[in-house]
């Protein structure tokens, strides 16, 4: 008996993950080993001493993904479930995909590709920028859209690190230029691309409610407490990774508080915008990671992290409908900002 057409679509999805996640199986059967085990004990204790200074920020970090940035898309009122659904399991389809790309292009030695915790910990700096990007067309796109899209970003964001930090020897620990402007633009092309070229009326469904931005709130708490170990995960431990952590909430303070003063001048009643507080909160953290481990005084970071909420604030209160008039550029979580 013939399936209607009209299932298809509905599998899909299952039918591409399937086959995903089974070459994938076949992959790390005949590819991908653990490192070995060290026969030495100074070695062993020096692993056992990277897994112990790592593994708490890379747990962070996955707090950071799954719960802070999956409840930070969930402003849409009637889009609250297929956010984190979706948000979790793009992060889980690209940290395995860049996995397999890394280590073909990086570590792939003898017929084999070693796999450890630090490897691991760049594959979900390149999921990173594909869950950044989706929020320029977040719930305008079905999943299997939104896994295409990841399927072809990973690649690219790997081939512009390279060039970025490799060729041009940029010193960007914290992924602002590597991450958030490389996904950054990379959605918004995504988003014109898929989008018709007249601009939409807005849907009563995109306006968030007092429930929704509640929500969207607490992931950006949950993120803005994490932040610090983003940034320095990657840095050395010692003096560096300490300036990392202590710039980075400097930062991120002064943006929070920059924040409520711009969003409630700029109101006409005085109120503070919660799509505002959710997003120029974080702008200090994206601002500071390209310095954050250099040896730039307190001060400096204070001023960073205030120019970021500004410049964020007044983005989304005017660069964004302008982008969407003039150039019908849509950017649903405002993203460019």
């Amino acid at each position: 008996m013939a399936v209607p057409a009209s299932t298809y679509p509905r599998r899909l999805l299952p039918l591409f993950l399937g086959l995903f996640q089974g070459a994938l199986l076949l992959f790390f059967a005949l590819f991908v080993t653990y490192d070995e085990p060290s026969a030495q004990a100074e070695d062993t204790s020096l692993v056992a001493n990277q897994v112990y200074s790592t593994f708490p920020f890379f747990q962070d970090i996955q707090v950071m993904l799954v719960v802070g940035l999956g409840l930070l898309l969930t402003f849409l009122p009637r889009y609250g479930f297929s956010a984190l659904t979706h948000n979790f399991l793009l992060l889980n389809f690209s940290v395995q995909w860049a996995l397999v790309l890394q280590g073909l292009l990086h570590h792939f030695h003898h017929g084999q590709v070693h796999l450890d915790l630090h490897k691991l910990l760049l594959s979900e700096f390149a999921a990173v920028t594909v869950l950044i990007s989706v929020g320029a067309i977040l719930g305008r796109a079905s999943p299997c859209q939104l896994l295409v899209m990841a399927t072809c970003e990973i690649p690219l964001y790997l081939a512009s690190e390279w060039v970025i930090v490799t060729c041009l020897g940029v010193l960007d620990v914290g992924g602002t230029i590597t991450i958030h402007v490389f996904s950054c633009y990379f959605g918004l092309g995504v988003s014109k691309a898929l989008f018709r070229t007249t601009q939409q009326p807005l849907h009563p469904k995109e306006t968030p409610t007092t429930s929704s931005d509640l929500m969207s709130l607490v992931g950006t708490l949950i993120l803005w407490v994490f932040w610090p170990s983003f940034v320095a995960v990657l840095c050395q431990p010692g003096d560096a990774q300490h300036r990392a952590i202590l710039n980075t909430l400097l930062s991120m303070s002064a943006s929070a508080i920059t924040t409520v003063v711009v969003s409630s001048l700029l109101d006409r009643d005085g109120k503070l915008s919660p799509g505002h507080l959710q997003n120029g909160s974080l702008a200090g953290g994206v601002a500071i990671g390209v310095v954050a481990d250099m040896a730039v005084p307190p001060v400096a970071a204070l001023a960073l992290g205030s120019l970021s909420a500004v410049l964020c604030v007044l983005g989304f209160r005017f660069l964004t409908p302008l982008l969407a008039r003039k150039l019908t550029l849509h950017d649903q979580c405002g993203i460019h900002n």
